[in-house]
């Protein structure tokens, strides 16, 4: 018998990602999905082949001609329909980030380990897929030596443009607390340092209303567009982030970390170099084997399949960077220094 997916949400990384991963894997059916309208559901479903369309969520999850639910809403719905697809008997594969607040993320990590029988994944930070294993293993080794200092920088321009939409990224009321890529990167962090200790975040709403895509009347913009954290890690290391949609021309943008005996700087494209102090920058190259590449639905369904542990991402690992994107969240608010 097949394993049957039901897609809740079905946005462009559901359409470019989630439905050809699951096509690629063998004895596995995509077999209803539930959009925004019945409408999106049916052209999702005659591009895609799609055997039936569902009128809601509650009814995709209620059906038994589906085994596990891919949910690519935005992360004001992840909360509401994980529950619900897991107290349906459903496995869950749920979309970055994991939701609204660290409340949600809390609230969802109880409902996965009422059933446990069940797989819950969220599609996990892909940009250091190739080198994140070797760039933990070198910093466990001590190639750096003491970590003293950490940076991320994700700066670029795609917000200069008044004109362009309202982005539900935008919008707090889609979004939550979270913003832009920062939790991505906290995530990516975690993968390679640990976890955090405290931040203190400060943030500014520069361009203040955007014309709404639906009805092209202006729209409130709710989420920063420029966004500093800093703080610390427990393993004691100080870590600054930076995300701008504001700042075109950036030549900065990656990860840089500063330690007592080097320095590895990894870039967006998931390149890197290490360079000792005194020496020469030499590239990083991934150790055999450990280059994973997008195997975000393979993954999933080996989980149900196999009970193979669910490593990119749990929902604990998930609730590790809610917690720190809830602390920034608070601290961007109150002004105050928040521990994590």
């Amino acid at each position: 018998m097949p394993f049957r997916i039901g897609l809740i949400g079905a946005g462009a990384n559901t359409r470019s990602m989630h439905i050809p991963g699951f096509r690629k894997c063998a004895g596995v059916e995509i077999t209803g999905v539930a959009n925004r309208s019945r409408e999106s559901s049916q052209r999702i479903a005659d591009e895609f082949g799609v055997a039936q369309v569902f009128d809601s969520p509650e009814a995709l999850c209620a059906s038994t001609d589906v085994d596990a639910v891919c949910i690519g809403t935005w992360p004001y719905k992840h909360r509401e329909y994980t529950i619900m697809a897991l107290e349906a008997g459903k496995h869950v594969l749920c979309e970055a980030r994991m939701a609204m607040d660290l409340a949600e993320a809390e609230d969802m990590l109880a409902a996965s380990e009422r059933h446990p029988e069940l797989v819950a994944q969220l599609v996990p930070a892909p940009f250091d897929f190739n080198l994140g294993p070797t760039i933990t293993r070198l910093i466990d080794e001590g190639a750096l030596g003491d970590i003293l200092e950490v940076t991320v920088n994700v700066l670029n321009g795609t917000g200069l443009d008044k004109n362009v939409p309202l982005h539900w990224r935008q919008r707090a009321d889609y979004s939550g607390k979270n913003v832009m890529t920062f939790g991505i990167f906290t995530e990516v962090i975690h993968r390679w340092l640990g976890d955090h200790a405290d931040v203190m975040a400060s943030g500014d709403i520069v361009i203040s209303e955007r014309p709404d895509a639906e009805s092209g009347k202006p729209g409130p913009v709710t989420v920063p567009d420029t966004y500093v954290v800093t703080g610390h890690l427990k393993r004691g290391s100080r870590i600054t982030y930076h995300f701008s949609s504001l700042a075109a021309g950036a030549n900065s943008n990656g990860v840089t970390l500063f330690g007592s005996k080097a320095t590895l700087r990894w870039k967006m494209g998931d390149t890197a170099v290490l360079q000792p102090h005194g020496g020469e920058a030499a590239p990083i190259q991934a150790d055999p084997g450990t280059d994973r590449g997008w195997k975000v639905e393979e993954d999933f369904v080996a989980s149900v399949r196999e009970g193979a542990p669910v490593r990119l991402t749990n929902f604990v690992d998930g609730v590790r960077y809610m917690r720190v994107i809830d602390a920034a969240h608070t601290s961007y608010v109150e002004g105050r220094v928040v521990a994590v």
